[in-house]
């Protein structure tokens, strides 16, 4: 398999910190997307983002910005639909997805999704952590084959929004990851979560 491509899902609406791009967020003197990148970067041949509005606001990053395939705000998913349209005209295979406002996602994310899709014969993975012997889906932390591009988009025009209700139709794999000391997919969803983000 080539290395996959990876991109940061920022294309939300942020309605519970007020509008605005989470990603862009103050985080010790630096932006929050800041720390995604760090720890995307090295583990991907190339990183995309996937935003929507007007596409200046990133400029400083030098990055591609891909909005929505979608038009109307339809959630992650859009956002994995048009990663695979971008990876597709690069001829790659499968991308990587993370959020823009989770800055302490595993360092091993990457080679942990591979596994788990060669280990279990899927054509998706998804990471996972455990809580209470529950094991958590983090839906917007995945491994995407872009073979899938047609059938999400058919998917997405007929009306499906959930990432779960779509990646279970195909076969998920689930890579585990560790929840302590601190969860790896803590994001930043409220004023409240950033002053955390700080002590964390």
């Amino acid at each position: 398999m080539k290395q996959p491509l990876g991109v940061i899902l920022a294309g939300g609406l942020a309605t519970r910190m007020g509008g605005g791009d989470k990603g862009l967020l103050p985080l010790r003197g630096r932006c929050v997307i800041d720390f995604v990148l760090e720890r995307l970067e090295p583990q991907v041949a190339e990183v995309a983002l996937n935003a929507n509005g007007d596409p200046g606001r990133w400029d400083r990053y030098d990055l591609p910005i891909i909005p929505d395939a979608k038009p109307d705000f339809s959630g992650p998913l859009a956002g994995v639909l048009a990663g695979m349209n971008w990876a597709a005209e690069q001829g790659a295979d499968h991308i990587i997805t993370v959020a823009a406002d989770t800055p302490f996602f595993p360092q091993d994310l990457v080679p942990q999704l591979l596994l788990s899709a060669e280990n279990e014969n899927k054509p998706i993975a998804l990471a996972a952590t455990r809580d209470g012997g529950k094991l958590w889906r983090q839906p917007t932390f995945g491994l995407w084959p872009v073979s899938l591009q047609e059938n999400l988009s058919d998917a997405l025009d007929d009306g499906v929004r959930k990432v779960v209700q779509w990646t279970d139709q195909h076969g998920t794999a689930l890579a585990e990851f560790p929840s302590t000391p601190v969860d790896p997919f803590f994001n930043i969803n409220t004023p409240d979560d950033l002053a955390k983000a700080e002590v964390l």
